[in-house]
């Protein structure tokens, strides 16, 4: 049995941009799909591209976005380097977020559904 056919992926429908911001004050954090990370070096920030803020520093629209389904287990290991292998093996860059429940994984919204359909023939399940 294919072990990825128990994994189902659900595409997302919305547009995502990846930005860099002087800092948060000016994002909506409740807003679905916004997603910070901040480090000594940065404020990042995915989030719809219609509410990129203004104090965004550089940014990168044109992303597209889908979720692994279900809450997965800190204990599962290989999940998302699996998806990663798929889409490297076929040159389509990704951009992670990973969540407590889950992973979402963004590819530009050129390569999204060549990226779906590239993981369905490798035994995943597309909602």
């Amino acid at each position: 049995m294919n072990r990825n056919a128990s994994i189902t992926l659900e595409p997302l429908d919305v547009k995502l941009s990846v930005c860099k911001v002087v800092d948060y004050s000016q994002v909506d954090i409740c807003q679905p799909f916004c997603f910070t990370g901040s480090t000594d070096e940065e404020f990042s920030l995915v989030c719809p591209t219609d509410m990129v803020p203004g104090n965004t520093t550089d940014r990168d629209d044109g992303w597209c976005a889908f979720r692994i389904v279900g809450v997965l287990d800190f204990s599962l290991v290989g999940i998302l380097a699996g998806i990663s292998e798929v889409l490297a093996a076929n040159k389509i860059g990704l951009f992670a977020v990973s969540t407590y429940n889950t992973d979402y994984i963004l590819t530009k919204e050129e390569n999204f559904e060549s990226a779906l359909n590239v993981l369905k023939s490798a035994g995943y399940t597309i909602r």
